[in-house]
């Protein structure tokens, strides 16, 4: 009888199982805090880069080729580039970040070890995406404190601002994860952002406004999703945007859901990690 009493009264301490919402939680987490620890471990590769990067253009275009172009859109040309310089940035870190990382864990074979484990694979692509916008977001700061460095920033509409930053890191976050799930070696790895990625980012409007450009240049502008992102950004940091501001969120929006059906879609046919 004490006996009983005794197992009775020491299985009443075993901890309970996990329910699966917690489980999923946990590993969504552990991939997270792996992605930001991976961040923070390298910040001199993933961080300070872009800080450079964004000093030469504010002091190449901005201060040099910025006192010929003159005054853009209203604003000072410094100060117009500056939303567009934080947005590029964000959209690189964001991409580069998922697409090293997701493709790093297929080449050294540790993702075998998540695909194992009883994670749904919608929980693996949101943290890696979700690590990638935590680059992204992080370089943008950066970016963002050198940018104060050399012109002065007046935020209009900060949800605007924040909603274009955190869609947009989103979006390119999830096309990393895509790059490197059907990537089959480095090279390409890197074809995309050679030949897609920077292309799109330089005509996006990042250190012109498309009202300089002919007007069938303009309606292929348009065509160009970097375009509505960088907009929309600009628009809520200075209160003035080339496209109409509620079109560029639907897109953003859009994308982000097709693209994050894209990625589990495919993780779940096996596509990209068979070979």
């Amino acid at each position: 009888m004490n006996a009983t009493a005794e197992n009775a009264h020491a299985a009443g301490h075993v901890a309970p199982l996990p329910t699966i919402g917690q489980s999923r939680w946990i590993g969504f987490r552990t991939i997270l805090a792996r992605e930001y620890g991976r961040v923070i471990r390298i910040w001199g590769q993933t961080l300070v880069p872009s800080a450079v990067t964004s000093t030469l253009y504010f002091v190449i275009f901005g201060s040099l080729i910025g006192r010929r172009v003159g005054p853009m859109g209203g604003f000072d040309y410094m100060q117009y580039i500056a939303p567009g310089l934080i947005m590029m940035a964000v959209i690189t870190n964001s991409y580069a970040n998922v697409v090293s990382s997701f493709f790093s864990a297929k080449f050294q074979r540790f993702l075998e070890e998540i695909m194992v484990s009883p994670l749904p694979n919608w929980v693996i692509v949101a943290g890696y995406v979700g690590g990638g916008m935590a680059r992204g977001l992080m370089v943008g700061v950066v970016v963002t404190i050198v940018s104060l460095l050399f012109t002065h920033l007046q935020v209009h509409h900060w949800a605007a601002m924040l909603a274009a930053a955190v869609l947009t890191s989103a979006v390119f976050s999830l096309g990393g994860f895509i790059n490197a799930l059907l990537a089959k070696n480095f090279d390409q790895v890197n074809w995309v952002p050679t030949f897609i990625l920077v292309p799109l980012t330089y005509f996006g409007g990042v250190f012109y406004s498309i009202s300089m450009l002919p007007a069938w240049a303009q309606q292929v502008s348009i065509a160009n999703p970097v375009l509505h992102m960088v907009s929309a950004f600009r628009y809520g940091v200075l209160g003035t945007a080339d496209v109409h501001v509620g079109t560029a969120f639907g897109i953003m929006a859009l994308s982000t859901v097709l693209l994050f059906g894209l990625a589990v879609g495919l993780m779940n046919r096996g596509i990209g990690l068979r070979e």
